[in-house]
């Protein structure tokens, strides 16, 4: 169908998400993700345009891997693949990548990720390179020595259920020295993944210095709080309603709460689920507009990586396919206007790459949708999500990609026959 024949059926149109923040895993990593099984997850969750960060085997750190990516998106005929590189070699924090050859090759931005650089001697080394090629840093907000060996956030949860846990420090005390490192150098920097309630005020008050500094965060920590480690299925924005009912209370969304969900290792992210506290703070950054997009994260993983004691577990969820009902969930309970929180999935991280999306990349939505995560429907290969079982609301029917319909109904990469 087309745009008005979409309009016509009373779906939203909308222009085609961009997710800044994505992992396809490939090369070396192919048993949890692959460039086309990752693009085509990403039409499904309405994103029509994805950023492949380098965290793989080897590292996106040289031009004929760049290349390689993008032959391998081409093909797959999914969301667009736009490529983010090391920042780094080998994203091992020593010696800087060759930032310029990599961008003639097509990389869009740049970033170490789950390895953020440490030294701050050499970060402020890439921001000066970046900043004389005019090249956008994206950096990962985390000083490795608080974090240490923690697993989730620190706070009673934590204490709790006796897991070591990661301050909101490790995370702020990145954010400042990364802030002061653009305010003493200058550039274009993005800190992704955005968790505390400290780390937005931190970047309003940079902005409002008029520093040029983005940032993002994701669909789960906008919906979920430290409490879903412990065996909570309730959304943060349904807890907090005004209604005081049973249903509110479990959530609207199917949410609930049982023990037998506590230390799912599905819950294990990095940054880890903050407190109810930082969630709300979370839609109060996007609101006003501290914080410029949403991006998933989007980590899949292998189950040998993820069916293991929660400690050994590895970090991430797979959030392409449920981003949008989970940002949803917060429009409906007034903690955003839809207009702000759509924009911030498709004109804000439009902004921050500086790209024009094609006209012809649209999506529709039934924001009244409800349909029930089922693992043998996701199509990324990683279900590693807390959501299994749960029913959200919101859904994309179609997903066009330069005027070709790559998506609909519960079809993928089946273009011809979904005309």
């Amino acid at each position: 169908m087309d745009r008005g024949e979409a309009q016509r059926a009373g779906l939203l149109v909308s222009a085609g998400f961009i997710d800044l923040h994505a992992h396809l895993r490939e090369p070396g990593f192919e048993e949890s993700e692959t460039v086309a099984t990752g693009a085509h997850a990403a039409l499904r969750g309405g994103f029509t345009t994805i950023c492949a960060m380098p965290n793989t085997e080897p590292a996106i750190d040289a031009p004929g891997l760049v290349a390689e990516l993008l032959a391998r998106a081409e093909a797959a005929r999914g969301a667009r693949v736009l490529p983010i590189a090391a920042i780094t070699r080998g994203r091992a924090g020593k010696a800087l990548a060759d930032l310029v050859e990599l961008a003639r090759a097509g990389a869009v931005a740049f970033s170490d990720d789950g390895a953020p650089v440490d030294d701050a001697r050499l970060f402020r080394h890439a921001l000066e390179y970046a900043r004389a090629a005019d090249l956008l840093l994206v950096e990962h907000p985390q000083d490795l020595a608080l974090s240490g060996r923690g697993v989730m956030h620190e706070g009673s949860v934590s204490a709790r259920l006796g897991l070591p846990g990661i301050p909101a420090a490790a995370e702020e005390t990145a954010v400042a020295r990364d802030l002061s490192l653009l305010e003493l150098v200058g550039g274009r920097m993005h800190l992704t993944h955005l968790s505390t309630a400290g780390s937005v005020e931190l970047v309003r008050r940079a902005k409002g210095r008029g520093l040029p500094v983005t940032c993002d965060v994701t669909p789960h920590h906008l919906a979920m709080t430290d409490e879903w480690v412990a065996g909570s299925r309730t959304f943060a924005y349904d807890d907090h309603r005004a209604d005081s009912t049973p249903k509110a209370r479990r959530g609207v969304l199917g949410g609930t709460e049982s023990p037998r969900w506590a230390y799912d290792s599905s819950t294990k992210v990095n940054p880890p689920l903050r407190t109810a506290t930082d969630v709300r703070a979370l839609w109060a950054g996007l609101a006003d507009g501290t914080i410029d997009a949403i991006a998933t994260d989007h980590a899949p993983h292998a189950s040998v990586r993820k069916d293991v004691e929660y400690d050994q577990a590895a970090f991430g969820v797979a959030g392409l396919e449920t981003a949008l009902p989970l940002v949803l969930g917060g429009v409906r309970a007034g903690w955003c206007d839809r207009d702000v929180a759509l924009a911030a999935l498709t004109a804000g991280p439009a902004r921050i790459l500086r790209i024009t999306p094609g006209a012809d990349d649209w999506i529709a939505i039934d924001p009244d949708a409800e349909w029930v995560v089922r693992g043998d429907e996701i199509v990324s290969l990683g279900r590693n999500t807390p959501l299994l079982g749960l029913t959200l609301r919101g859904r994309v029917v179609q997903a066009t990609v330069g005027g070709e319909v790559r998506f609909r109904g519960g079809r993928v990469g089946e273009a011809h026959a979904a005309v």
